[in-house]
C-alpha cells in the first residue's frame, strides 16, 4: 500500500498546555491542522518504527474522525501495531494502563477532559509516553518546534476501518487491534483493591451509593466495576452513556457541574456516598451524606489510610502535590516519615517521580488523584480507593473526615476561576504579581503579613530540569495561602485561578464553611491582584 506525502503549511498555535493541545472542534477540523500535529508528534519520536502505539480517547465529538486519521499517518510512518479502543473509546488512566501492560512504545489520547464536547465545543489531543504518562515538557516542546516548520505529513489512502468490533485488521503492513476497552483496567483494579469488603459493604443493605458519569467515557468503567464485579445495585450509575457532546452537560465534576449528584446527597432518601468522574476519566468528585470532600483532602485521607488498601499494604515510598494544592498531605507525610514533593500543575511532573519510585501516591487540587498503577490521574480509581476504606472503617465519609482533621488539622480552602479572561488582560495581570513578590514580602494586610512571596519554580528531583513561571505564592506568618495561576486547559481566553487556603486546628475546623471563614483572604485575594481593575470581573465563575 503506498505512502502519500501531502505539503502543507505550519499553523503558529499549536503549543502543548499542561495537558496536550486543545482548541475549539472547528480549529481541528481545519484542512492539514489535526494532520500537522500529529506528524510533528511522530517527527519528534524516535525509533518507533515497527513498534506498538495505544489510540483511544473520551467519546467526544470528532473523536471517530480523528482516530481514522491517526490510524492511517500511524501506518505511514511505520508503526508495526496500533490498539484502539472499540467504539474509539478509550479513558485516559486506561490508556495508560495498556501501554503498560503491553510495553507499548506510547500513545496518542483524544481528550479535552473536563472541557464540553460538541460540534461547537472543544477537543484536545496528547501524546503519552512508554511509561504511560504524559510526554515531559522536553518532548512537547520539540513538538512545538516541529509544528512551525513542517511542511508535509505522511499518510496512506485506503477506506475506514472497523472501529466497532474486537480483533484484528491491517492497514498496509500495519495491524490495527481493536480491544476491549474496559477489561485491562477492571483487571487492574481488581488487583489492588480488597473487592470482597466493598462487595459486602455494597450488599449489605445497609450502604447506598451513586456514581455519576456525565454522560463520558467513564460510564461503562463504572457498570463493569460497581454493578457487575461489586453488586452494586442497578442504577448506582448515572448518566452512564457516553455521549458525543456529554449530554449537552459540562463534564466536570464538582459542585457546580454535578447539581444533580449533589441533590441526591442531601435530605432523607439520601446515599451514604457519592462520586463523580469527568470527559475521559481522570478526574474525581468525592461527596458523603450533606457533605462535600475537597480533592486536597481527599489526598491527605487516601494517604493517611492506604495501609487499608491491599495494593499499598506495605505503606508508601512518598508522596507529591501540586503547588496549588493544599499542605493537607504535607501534614501525612511528615508524620508516616515520607518525603513530600510540591511540583508545578500538571500531571507529567509527576511522572518522574514515579518512574523513579519516589512516591507512591499524589494529586492536584484540580479533582485529580492517582498512584504508581498508572502514570495518569484516575478518576474511577480514587472512587474505590474511599470505597475501600469506607468498607474498613465502617464509618461514613464525614466521621473519616472529621477523625483525620482531628488528628492532622484543617486546611480550610477554596479555588476562585475567572473564566475567558482576554490574554493579555490576564497575563498582564500575573506579570504585575511577578514584579511585585519583593515588594509584597513584609508588608501587612490588615493583620496578615506576608512571609514570604515568589514566582514558583521547581527543579525535577530526578533529571533536575527546571521549570519556572508556575504561580505566583504568597505565604502568610499565619500559615494562610493565597496563589495565582493561568489554567493551560482551556481553549477560549484564560481562565486565572485564584487559590484560598488557612490552616486552622482540627478541633476548630470541623464545622467550618470555607467561604465565610475565608471571607478576609477572599476579599485580599482580589485587592493584592487588582482582579477587578484589571480584568473588570466582579465575581468568579466557577467557585470550588
Amino acid at each position: 500500500m503506498e505512502i502519500t506525502n501531502i505539503q502543507t503549511t505550519p499553523f503558529d498555535d499549536q503549543r502543548p498546555g499542561t495537558s496536550g493541545l486543545r482548541k475549539k472542534v472547528k480549529v481541528f477540523q481545519q484542512p492539514h491542522y489535526l494532520e500537522n500535529f500529529v506528524q510533528s508528534i511522530f517527527n519528534a519520536l524516535k525509533d518507533f518504527q515497527g513498534k506498538t502505539l495505544v489510540i483511544g480517547g473520551d467519546g467526544r465529538y470528532y473523536n471517530h474522525e480523528a482516530i481514522q486519521i491517526i490510524v492511517k499517518m500511524a501506518a505511514a510512518n511505520g508503526f508495526g501495531k496500533v490498539m484502539v479502543g472499540c467504539n474509539a473509546l478509550l479513558s485516559t488512566p486506561a490508556a495508560s494502563c495498556v501501554i503498560r501492560k503491553y510495553n507499548a512504545f506510547g500513545g496518542i489520547i483524544l481528550s479535552a477532559s473536563h472541557n464540553p464536547g460538541g460540534p461547537n465545543a472543544d477537543f484536545g489531543i496528547k501524546y503519552n509516553t512508554g511509561n504511560g504518562g504524559p510526554a515531559p515538557e522536553k518532548i512537547t516542546e520539540s513538538i512545538y518546534d516541529i509544528s512551525l516548520e513542517i511542511n508535509e505529513y505522511h499518510t496512506i489512502e485506503t477506506a475506514d476501518i472497523d472501529l466497532d468490533t474486537i480483533g484484528e485488521q491491517t492497514i498496509g503492513d500495519m495491524y490495527v487491534e481493536i480491544i476491549n476497552p474496559i477489561t485491562d483496567y477492571a483487571d487492574l483494579m481488581e488487583s489492588i483493591f480488597d473487592f470482597d469488603a466493598m462487595r459486602a459493604l455494597l450488599g449489605s443493605g445497609d450502604f447506598t451509593m451513586h456514581f455519576d458519569a456525565m454522560n463520558a467515557v467513564t460510564g461503562p468503567y463504572a457498570y463493569e466495576i460497581l454493578e457487575q464485579r461489586l453488586g452494586a445495585a442497578d442504577g448506582t450509575v448515572l448518566r452512564g452513556e457516553p455521549l458525543t457532546d456529554f449530554g449537552g452537560a459540562h463534564p466536570d465534576p464538582n459542585l457546580a457541574h454535578a447539581k444533580e449528584l449533589v441533590a441526591l446527597m442531601s435530605g432523607n432518601n439520601a446515599a451514604d456516598f457519592g462520586a463523580a468522574s469527568d470527559g475521559d476519566g481522570d478526574r474525581n468528585m468525592i461527596l458523603g451524606y450533606e457533605f462535600y470532600v475537597s480533592p486536597s483532602d481527599s489526598l491527605a485521607v487516601l494517604a493517611a489510610n492506604a495501609t487499608l488498601v491491599p495494593g499499598y499494604a506495605e505503606g508508601l515510598t512518598g508522596i507529591a502535590r501540586s503547588m496549588p494544592t493544599s499542605q493537607a498531605v504535607d501534614r501525612v507525610a511528615q508524620q508516616l516519615g515520607i518525603e513530600c514533593y510540591e511540583t508545578p500543575t500538571g500531571w507529567k511532573f509527576f511522572g518522574n517521580l514515579l518512574d523513579a519510585g519516589k512516591i507512591t501516591l499524589c494529586g492536584e487540587e484540580s479533582f485529580g488523584t492517582g498512584s504508581d498503577h498508572v502514570r495518569e490521574k484516575d478518576g474511577l480509581w480514587a472512587v474505590l480507593f474511599w470505597l475501600n476504606i469506607l468498607a474498613v472503617r465502617k464509618q461514613s465519609v464525614a466521621d473519616i473526615m472529621f477523625d483525620h482533621w482531628r488528628k492532622y488539622g484543617r486546611d480550610v480552602y477554596t479555588r476562585h476561576d475567572y473564566e475567558a479572561i482576554p490574554v493579555a488582560d490576564a497575563n498582564e495581570l500575573m506579570d504585575q504579581l511577578r514584579d511585585r513578590t519583593t515588594e509584597l514580602t513584609g508588608q501587612d494586610f490588615d493583620g496578615y503579613t506576608v512571609e514570604y512571596c515568589d514566582d514558583f519554580s521547581y527543579t525535577d528531583a530526578v533529571d533536575l530540569c527546571v521549570s519556572s513561571q508556575q504561580g505566583v505564592r504568597i505565604l502568610f506568618n499565619s500559615g494562610a495561602r493565597i496563589i495565582y495561576r493561568l489554567s493551560g486547559t482551556g481553549t477560549e481566553g484564560a481562565t486565572l485561578r485564584v487559590y484560598i487556603e488557612q490552616q486552622v486546628p482540627g478541633d476548630k475546623g470541623l464545622d467550618l464553611d470555607p467561604q465565610k471563614n475565608l471571607a478576609e483572604l477572599i476579599q485580599l485575594s482580589k485587592d493584592i491582584a487588582r482582579i477587578e481593575k484589571l480584568t473588570g470581573r466582579l465575581l468568579p465563575d466557577v467557585i470550588t
